[in-house]
């Protein structure tokens, strides 16, 4: 009994501590093995709304076109069977019983005045398009007019009408054409304010996919600033809309009636909607339709320069802080930079002051500037940056036709050590052959290969495997911890920055 009571005295006891350890925890959050208290979890009210597209759609539809294109193509062949077309049973006897399998009306054993002719045919494409005017000016795809010689905008409601181009942009992808109509009056949209358009607002995009005539569909802005490789003024909206093939040209609305942004391509594995779609952003359709739409094109700054991003590596090899500008290599042509001054392995950092991201950004602001526009460009050069002025020339006039330059026959080959890497002098002298490379070492990870010709290294030339050495001591003993190769592949220059290998 007294071996109970204890125990109950002490049982007591303990609920007692627990108790106070509970309250502990309720004031404090932190006593024993108790949940702690954390914030709030993020809340959102959703708006109150009579949700739908009807009012939109019911709005907007009337300015939205089906963009019809004929082209006129000349036959590289006969239609018929016969020697033409290039058929493995060509050679089969007149008498062959396949013979009628292959056998078409008009084709080359057809009574004559029954064969094909090799006349120009005609075929149609089609995309879509909207007014931007009420006087008929109708903005599409380049890639939607291209090669095409009649044009037919048709309406909502069927009404058919000839267009006339006006002008293309085809590194953005946007065309021009107009209505000639004077008697008419058309329904129109405005171009609206993408850059206030939030990852997430609804979009609807309306054209004429697959040739169906207005459809409309509806979906989310999923991203912004989206490269896919289309140009350097790569800076789509990605949208997760049903945008389809005929979609192209058309434009995708922001609840507001406005067009944020002209549907231009999707990604798509089956060839049909995945959920991904780009749009070109209102703010550089518009710019470029009014160019359009006043000179019958576009005549942007150019520069003359190839740039690359500047990586961690690369900013730790030149003495940059930051992993932002671009770093340039100068093609074999006099060009408005070369004309200045800027030299391959310069950093442009910034342009009339304005900070250079990247590769990208610089040849948007580049292009933004009219030719024969001078600017300042900010370069980083030999661990200090400085202003250069520049002229720029006009982009249209750029030749894009490129010399390659051959790497000759290695001779002679040594070993850079440290870098897993086999060099040689080149043929011609320009430069130091790499003969290989080992599958582990720093320069394969960095996507060096046989056959690449080492240029220069930290700005100076090198055409041994001495100078290639001698080049990363010299950076070593400045305190650098990575060199910068300049290579060229093919007769395009890129950059690459090495680890400096510890004795």
């Amino acid at each position: 009994m007294r071996n109970d009571a204890n125990k109950t005295k002490r049982g007591g006891l303990i609920a007692g501590v627990l108790a106070a350890g509970v309250a502990s925890v309720a004031l404090t959050g932190v006593v024993g093995n108790t949940v702690p208290v954390f914030a709030e979890p993020v809340k959102v009210e959703a708006p109150v709304q009579n949700f739908g597209f009807a009012d939109v759609v019911e709005k907007v539809s009337p300015a939205v076109v089906s963009v019809r294109v004929t082209q006129e193509v000349t036959p590289t062949m006969s239609q018929g069977r016969g020697p033409q077309m290039g058929s493995p049973f060509d050679s089969l006897p007149e008498d062959h019983p396949l013979r009628r399998f292959f056998d078409v009306p008009g084709g080359d054993n057809a009574p004559n005045g029954m064969r094909p002719d090799r006349e120009p045919r005609t075929r149609m494409g089609q995309g879509s398009g909207f007014f931007i005017s009420d006087d008929g000016f109708v903005v599409t795809n380049n890639h939607v007019v291209e090669g095409g010689s009649q044009y037919t905008v048709v309406m909502d409601d069927g009404t058919e009408y000839d267009a006339e181009l006006i002008g293309t942009d085809p590194r953005t992808d946007l065309a021009l054409l107009k209505v000639d109509e004077s008697n008419t009056k058309f329904t129109y949209v405005e171009f609206g304010d993408d850059d206030a358009v939030r990852i997430g607002e609804w979009v609807v995009a309306v054209g004429n996919p697959f040739g169906l005539g207005g459809s409309v569909t509806a979906g989310i802005v999923s991203a912004r600033g989206r490269d896919i490789g289309a140009g350097p003024y790569d800076d789509f909206l990605q949208i997760d809309a049903a945008v389809n093939r005929g979609n192209s040209g058309g434009p995708a609305f922001g609840l507001d009636g406005k067009v944020i942004g002209v549907n231009t391509a999707i990604f798509s594995p089956s060839g049909g909607n995945v959920g991904i779609a780009f749009a070109i952003p209102a703010s550089v359709a518009k710019d470029v339709i009014q160019s359009l739409r006043e000179d019958g094109s576009v005549e942007r700054g150019w520069l003359g320069v190839q740039i690359a991003p500047v990586t961690d590596d690369i900013a730790e090899a030149v003495g940059l802080d930051e992993e932002k500008g671009a770093i340039v290599t100068l093609p074999d042509n006099e060009t408005p930079a070369t004309k200045a001054g800027i030299k391959t392995g310069d950093v442009i950092t910034a342009v009339n002051g304005e900070t250079v991201e990247g590769p990208r950004e610089l040849a948007r602001m580049i292009g933004n500037y009219r030719p024969d526009t001078k600017v300042d460009v900010t370069i980083w050069r030999d661990g200090k940056a400085q202003d250069v002025s520049v002229e720029l020339g006009n982009l249209s006039s750029l030749d894009e036709a490129a010399s390659a330059r051959g790497s000759g026959v290695p001779v002679d080959p040594s070993s850079l050590s440290g870098y897993g890497l086999t060099l040689t002098p080149s043929e011609d002298g320009e430069g130091v052959v790499v003969t290989d490379v080992k599958p582990d070492s720093s320069a394969s990870e960095k996507g060096i290969k046989a056959g690449d010709i080492i240029i220069a290294v930290n700005g100076e030339t090198v055409e041994t495997q001495k100078d290639v050495q001698s080049a990363i001591d010299a950076a070593a003993e400045s305190g650098r911890k990575a060199a910068l190769f300049q290579l060229q592949t093919n007769g395009q220059n890129r950059f690459v920055a090495l680890p400096i290998a510890k004795s």
